[in-house]
């Protein structure tokens, strides 16, 4: 999911992508957000990007 946030898709755009509800993936963004300790969508997405470089 994170890879995904990465590539700048919509909270919509992911639920297509893995058949689940665009409520359900503003939870699984959020808490990754938390877990990440990320303000924001951009900064989980460098933090992404950094790591697999």
């Amino acid at each position: 999911m994170l890879r995904l946030v990465a590539e700048g898709r919509s909270n919509a755009e992911i639920g297509t992508a893995l058949r689940m509800s665009e409520t359900s993936i503003k939870t699984y963004v959020s808490r990754i957000l938390t877990k990440l300790d990320c303000a924001n969508r951009v900064q989980a997405a460098l933090l992404y990007r950094d790591s697999i470089s």
